[in-house]
């Protein structure tokens, strides 16, 4: 009798991967480094041409960029993250600047919402780290009405941070099966993900630019409230530690234009709208 091997690939436990992540996430303080990227949320809106009155839909908000550059358009706008601290961080926020924004804890590949209860779906650096990409990408079509956009922000493969979390990924791998965020950030990726609910789908490429007092400012900053980079550290010892920060500063180095001892560095990511078929 022949022995029969099989070569299929072990089942991935996704939702072992979300607990993870959620817990990665959930760690130092994502606002501290979120909020400098608010930029990004003001120019995603006016990519999607929000007009005042919409029904908006941020998901995974982190700390509210997008969900108040929608509000000060004066939208309807309703704020989603599966970190609770996060939500909170941004319900301060909102409160700070007078908006009411409806905030809820809610996955980003199981919406809470009817079918095309939006008429704007959006995310910036957000839904494109879910470990299930098609169900993430259902949801999104899924909440948004025919003829609604999707707005989203998503690095790049080979930008900065691409390369940082493929520098990241070689001292502690992420999980087997699941597939690059960084896919995010391409067209063929997002052909794939929205072939049968985009009517039309529209990149631009843009660069987010980091300005720190220096490279090991940016490491400091990032290995304290970056959740994922603080994780990283954290299961490291002291020697790899030392390793990871040495190629974390010759990748910054051969990237940084500032020409003096601070930080000034372009990352690429993909703007992204997507028109929903009616």
């Amino acid at each position: 009798m022949t022995a029969v091997i099989s070569t299929s690939s072990p089942a991935i436990d996704l939702a072992a991967v979300k607990t993870r992540q959620r817990a990665a996430w959930s760690r130092g303080n994502y606002a501290v480094v979120g909020t400098t990227l608010q930029i990004v949320g003001e120019s995603l809106c006016e990519a999607l041409d929000l007009r005042s009155g919409a029904r908006v839909l941020d998901v995974a908000a982190g700390n509210g960029n997008a969900t108040l550059a929608a509000a000060r358009r004066w939208c309807d706008v309703t704020s989603t993250d599966y970190v609770p601290l996060l939500l909170e961080s941004g319900r301060v926020r909102a409160l700070a600047e007078g908006h009411t924004i409806q905030f809820r804890e809610a996955d980003a590949e199981h919406r809470p919402f009817p079918d095309a209860s939006f008429d704007a779906v959006m995310s910036t650096f957000g839904v494109m780290f879910t470990p299930n990409q098609d169900k993430a990408a259902s949801e999104l079509a899924r909440v948004c009405r025919p003829g609604g956009r999707i707005g989203l922000a998503n690095w790049t493969p080979d930008s900065f941070i691409g390369q940082l979390f493929k520098t990241i990924g070689r001292y502690v791998p992420p999980a087997p099966g699941v597939k690059s965020p960084g896919l995010w950030g391409t067209r063929a990726r997002l052909k794939e993900l929205f072939a049968t609910t985009a009517q039309e789908i529209r990149t631009t490429n843009r660069e987010f630019v980091f300005r720190y007092r220096s490279p090991t400012h940016w490491i400091d900053v990032f290995r304290t409230f970056y959740g994922p980079m603080n994780k990283a550290f954290g299961v490291l010892d002291a020697e790899k530690q030392a390793a990871l920060t040495q190629d974390l500063l010759a990748l910054m180095e051969s990237r940084n234009r500032s020409g003096d001892r601070t930080l000034v560095l372009s990352s690429e990511y993909l703007e992204v709208v997507i028109e929903r078929k009616r």
